[in-house]
């Protein structure tokens, strides 16, 4: 906590002296006017008084003192909350710094365990949809390579366990050891849960992660200490378990339009804009040339007229997926438009030739048979110029193959003619 946060803690929870003076005084003023007109004035009189006003004393300092500490808890309570909401907003504003999900939800798991006091170590456990198997899929202090052994289901869990089934609470556990050795586990997972890190876990607060009505994962913070975590932890793990549900649902939408914007959605290919920008990043080596590829095929028409655009569609697929499998992930590769794919690699061009080649005998052995032509240059620096002569080059190796089918359509007409 800040010092600014100190500060507002001070001014909030203390009252100031004109209110002191104001609920001390106007009692006891009234305390004397009683006493003194309604008890007869006796030698127990002045006891009396000073006795009753010194219990009211003691009592508004007692009452003020727990007041006192009643609302800088419920300011160091807001303070938390506010932290965690700035954590996720933080976090999903970040989002296009995370390369990865699996980087996203480190980072989200890292301000949990910041978050909640007593954590000392937490996990990120996410569901697969279609077979209810658990994978610890992030780790604070914990053996990742350790936990990714265990096999188990959603059903073996004490969140599932502790919630009949319906996980859609947060649940805490006092007493690890006894719970597991409740479970279906094999004795080596057990142990593996709870020896994954270097010191055994006593407690685990456990909440589920649910993004659009359906079961994400879990998220579990984790102590060495027995009872580490009560009913005002349990409300602030709710509260962040919401707050990562919608950062989660957010980046993973983030991601969604950032793919939509750089990738083609037929062929999952970079687009040309995507292409275009990747280009500036590219870094020459000495000891390989670049070599700028462009590929056309040349019986997507045909293929669309005779089998239906839907075989045009798988036909692009895949063409795509063969190059993906051809070249390295290294390398630029792209759907610039239409049938139209473009390559930047690196490598001998002999090399280069003979994948191509192959690729070519490939694709005709598909039924339907994928048929494409190619044009290669080097690119050194002037990446407009390069790209000219390849598509040039292309182009030639397209009009020879037409040359022949030209030729024999002649021959076949002055055949018929004689």
């Amino acid at each position: 906590m800040n010092t600014r946060g100190l500060i507002n803690n001070k001014h909030i929870a203390y009252v100031d002296f004109t209110s002191h003076l104001l609920l001390l005084a106007v009692p006891l003023s009234l305390f004397i006017i009683i006493f003194t007109f309604a008890i007869p004035n006796n030698s127990f009189f002045y006891l009396s008084l000073f006795l009753v006003c010194g219990v009211y004393t003691l009592s508004y300092g007692i009452a003020y003192h727990i007041h006192k500490q009643n609302i800088l808890r419920l300011w160091q309570h807001l303070e938390q909350v506010i932290h965690i909401n700035d954590t996720t907003y933080e976090l999903v504003n970040l989002s296009s710094q995370y390369n990865s999900e699996n980087a996203f939800l480190d980072a989200l798991l890292q301000k949990a365990v910041i978050a909640i006091d007593d954590a000392e170590m937490g996990s990120m456990i996410l569901v697969d949809k279609n077979t209810s198997r658990l994978q610890f899929e992030s780790v604070v202090g914990l053996d990742l390579e350790a936990l990714r052994k265990i096999n188990f289901t959603l059903e073996e869990t004490f969140q599932f366990r502790s919630t009949n089934g319906r996980c859609d609470k947060a649940v805490v556990i006092n007493n690890m050891k006894n719970i597991n050795a409740k479970s279906t586990l094999t004795s080596d997972d057990q142990h593996a849960l709870l020896h994954a890190s270097t010191k055994p876990i006593c407690s685990t607060l456990s909440s589920p992660i649910r993004i659009d009505g359906k079961l994400y994962g879990m998220m579990n913070l984790d102590s060495s200490k027995m009872e580490a975590f009560g009913d005002y932890d349990i409300n602030l793990v709710n509260i962040l378990t919401s707050e990562a549900a919608n950062a989660i649902s957010l980046y993973q939408k983030s991601k969604k339009i950032e793919i939509m914007a750089d990738y083609d959605g037929l062929t999952e290919l970079y687009n040309r804009k995507k292409f275009d920008s990747a280009i500036l990043q590219w870094q020459h080596e000495p000891d390989l040339a670049s070599y700028i590829i462009i590929l056309d095929m040349d019986n997507l028409k045909p293929l669309n007229d005779q089998h239906g655009h839907q075989a045009g569609d798988n036909a692009l697929k895949a063409f795509a997926q063969s190059l993906k499998k051809l070249w390295h992930s290294e390398f630029l590769l792209a759907r610039y438009g239409g049938d139209e794919f473009v390559a930047l690699c690196r490598g001998p061009i002999e090399t280069i030739e003979k994948q191509i080649s192959q690729l070519q005998q490939d694709l005709a052995a598909l039924s339907p048979g994928i048929h494409f032509s190619f044009g290669i240059a080097q690119y050194v620096q002037d990446w407009a110029s390069a790209f000219k002569q390849a598509d040039n080059n292309m182009y030639i190796q397209k009009g020879l193959k037409k040359r022949p089918a030209a030729e024999d359509c002649a021959t076949n007409k002055i055949n018929h003619t004689h």
